[in-house]
């Protein structure tokens, strides 16, 4: 509740009061932070943004047979971000009462160089929308109570500990993991945004070792979801330690692969890491700014092989990186990145497309409210092909099947290196003896043009991005696909 004259001027803001729900963040916020950023305006910025956010995580680790961490974090708190032509400065604040954020806003002026407007100025509310409450919405609100408590996370975690021990061999340690990150956003910005949203997104997995003489061989598996409070309930610890039991006992003795250059076909799910490292970060707006991109100049040209389509989106149902609307209030949407080897978008934040020019996509995200917000993927794939996945391994007369994809690393233009934790050798279109050891390393510009069949088997993998704005949850996928040649590294 405002408590002043309808006609605002500078020498009242001192004296101002408002009541602001404290426990969560609705329309009662509309009245303070329309008047901060009538604020910011009539100090001469022309665009300021609020982004408010709680957050409510907990993580637990099971290390065979014992809970060895449980680690709880709440925080709260705000950032501002203030524009004066295409320049740019972001204030974070732990403060969320009226006069906090008012001292965070007039940091972030003073930074640019604006001043507060003279006592007697005039001062403007900005007119925000209604609220665009999508937590209320959906029903997010009751979405924190329903989790899983923290003696069910050990409980499950051990249970899935004790089935690797039934189903693994040769077992040197095993983990089990699962975090919950709960987080509710507002967003007010001068342009009339007014937006809130609840995001719940959890993660659980194992990771096995095993060791038998100088073999070893250590594997990964991991599941994840946005929205649904009863992920843990319903995770199959069962199949999942079989699958991951499997794998490893078929790598520990696994042959070491030559080096030389194959055709490969790598798998679905996780398999769309490399293109979401090697290709995905080049079509963000961010790589545009910095000219870090090979891609700058190349919408509406050929920067792929034409079996190739690539989407990034917010809206696939519990994916990792599915969102409502971003960090800067817009709404989710579908992009289309490459339409058969095509490049027809970027993906642009406000900032990206106020100096590039190119649309926002709904893609401004960050890690949490101590970071801008900047151009970042989402549920980012390769789109199903016209192949079956017989047709695909057919084409191969030697090469090698990636089954599941390892850790790797990526070069400013797009240079990258990855390691595969599971490899087969193919032989006549068909697969023969596991292999171990296998690194792809290749350029961007020059795998794109060699994905020359894309299966019908689109499967999708969380996984954590790290970029400009810290450490995000995405999507990476693809279906089967076959790469015609690239160089392996192994022994």
């Amino acid at each position: 509740m405002l408590i002043t004259d309808n006609l605002l001027i500078s020498k009242q803001l001192p004296t101002l009061e408002y009541v602001s729900t404290q426990e969560k963040f609705d329309d009662t916020w509309e009245a303070p932070l329309s008047t901060l950023l009538g604020l910011g305006r009539a100090a001469g910025a022309d665009f300021i943004e609020f982004f408010l956010e709680r957050v409510n995580y907990i993580s637990c680790l099971a290390e065979d047979d014992t809970i060895t961490s449980i680690t709880p974090r709440l925080s709260t708190g705000a950032g501002v971000r203030v524009f004066l032509g295409k320049a740019d400065c972001y204030v974070t604040t732990n403060d969320l009462s009226f006069n906090g954020l008012k001292a965070a806003l007039e940091k972030a002026l003073g930074i640019m160089g604006l001043q507060l407007p003279a006592p007697n100025a005039f001062i403007p509310e900005i007119n925000l929308e209604l609220l665009r409450d999508y937590a209320t919405k959906r029903g997010k609100d009751s979405w924190l109570p329903l989790c899983s408590p923290i003696r069910e996370m050990g409980e499950v975690l051990l249970d899935g500990t004790a089935q690797l021990q039934r189903t693994a061999t040769h077992i040197q340690s095993r983990r089990a993991t699962y975090f919950r990150d709960w987080q509710e956003v507002l967003v007010a910005a001068s342009d009339g945004t007014f937006a809130r949203d609840i995001r719940l997104t959890q993660s659980v997995g194992f990771n096995l070792l095993c060791a038998d003489g100088a073999n070893r061989t250590s594997i990964a598996e991991r599941a994840g979801n946005t929205s649904d409070p009863n992920f843990l309930r319903t995770w199959d610890y069962k199949e999942a330690s079989e699958h991951i039991s499997e794998s490893a006992g078929k790598m520990l003795y696994a042959d070491y692969v030559e080096s030389g250059t194959y055709p490969i076909i790598m798998a679905n799910h996780f398999g769309g890491v490399i293109f979401h490292e090697a290709c995905g970060h080049l079509l963000e707006t961010t790589q545009i700014e910095r000219k870090t991109t090979p891609f700058a100049d190349k919408k509406g040209e050929k920067i792929a092989h034409e079996s190739l389509t690539a989407w990034d989106e917010g809206r696939s149902e519990n994916a990792f990186g599915t969102i409502d609307m971003d960090d800067e209030g817009m709404p989710a949407q579908r992009t289309l990145l490459i339409e058969k080897g095509v490049l027809k978008n970027f993906l642009a934040d406000r900032a990206g497309s106020m100096r590039t020019g190119h649309p926002r996509t709904g893609s401004g995200r960050r890690q949490n409210f101590t970071f801008a917000a900047a151009s970042r993927m989402r549920n980012t794939y390769i789109a199903p092909g016209e192949y079956s996945l017989d047709d695909v391994f057919a084409s191969v007369d030697k090469g090698i099947y990636c089954k599941k994809m390892g850790g790797g690393s990526v070069g400013a233009t797009g240079q990258f290196n990855f390691g595969v934790d599971e490899a087969y050798l193919i032989e006549n279109g068909k697969i023969t003896k596991p292999l171990k050891g296998a690194i792809l390393i290749g350029e961007a510009k020059e795998i794109m043009n060699k994905i020359s069949m894309c299966s019908q088997d689109l499967s999708l993998a969380p996984g954590f991005c790290g970029s400009v704005s810290g450490s995000i949850y995405t999507t990476v996928g693809q279906p089967h696909i076959k790469v015609d040649s690239i160089t392996v590294g192994g022994r």
